[in-house]
């Protein structure tokens, strides 16, 4: 289905420009942020960002490769939890992504279909009828949704980066990102400019991270740190089971 390999990519425009904006050597407890060398910085943000609960995050733009800017914005948790939507741009369409437990809902919009299932769409689109189509997690058509959606998946990426060397790091000044005080750490890498706008106060958090060159224009928004992702779910009537709409339940895998 286009709408699990959207999803996927919408995780991973997120993922990559963290995975390449942190990284590096380990930090210092106990000294002033501001004072610090970027590298320290940068893995203070990593650090705190691995030990978060939940996170809301926005994605915006896109890493290059000829590929149309695209938005997501989603609220997700270490247990699977997630709720938000993809926006492909350009009037390309959207859908709506709510994950709670076993249960997955997904709501493409009229767009969408148009323009990512041309051919069969309008009768997927007449099925739904504007509700969400609703599958478990363990629904192999829906996996990459399920893992799109998992911060754990997310935090495994960025655990996996710790150490990689590529890239040196430079400070800039203290800055405030949306009225919150930050200090940027930049990195230049494989003809990209990568900025992480580290939170000074409290926890590191980053709260933005921008990618820049090569064909990309990208960034990603950090908000909502251990806050609870919203509970609410489609109703029934809201709701066609997505073997109804895609054909019989395949098997489990």
């Amino acid at each position: 289905m286009t709408g699990q390999r959207i999803a996927r990519r919408a995780a991973a425009c997120a993922a990559v420009a963290v995975l390449a904006a942190t990284g590096g050597t380990a930090a210092q407890a106990g000294d002033d942020i501001d004072s610090l060398p970027a590298e320290q910085i940068a893995e203070r943000s990593r650090k705190a960002l691995l030990d978060v609960r939940s996170v809301h995050l926005r994605a915006r733009g896109d890493l290059g490769e000829n590929r149309s800017p695209m938005t997501s914005d989603l609220s997700l948790d270490r247990s699977g939890n997630c709720a938000g939507d993809v926006d492909l741009g350009e009037d390309r369409g959207s859908v709506e992504i709510v994950k709670r437990g076993d249960d997955v809902w997904l709501k493409p919009d009229t767009d969408f279909w148009e323009n990512q299932v041309p051919i069969g769409g309008q009768a997927f689109e007449d099925v739904l009828a504007g509700r969400y189509m609703k599958g478990s997690a363990s629904d192999p058509r829906l996996r990459p949704v399920v893992e799109a959606c998992d911060l754990d998946t997310f935090r495994e990426l960025v655990a996996d980066d710790a150490g990689t060397a590529a890239g040196a790091f430079t400070k800039g000044e203290v800055t405030r990102v949306d009225g919150v005080r930050t200090v940027p750490v930049t990195r230049a890498l494989h003809g990209q400019e990568l900025t992480t706008y580290v939170k000074t106060g409290g926890e590191h958090h980053p709260v933005r991270i921008t990618v820049r060159g090569d064909g990309a224009d990208a960034a990603v928004d950090f908000s909502g740190f251990d806050e609870p992702v919203p509970a609410a779910t489609p109703s029934a009537d809201e709701t066609v089971d997505v073997s109804t709409v895609l054909g019989r339940k395949p098997a489990q895998s």
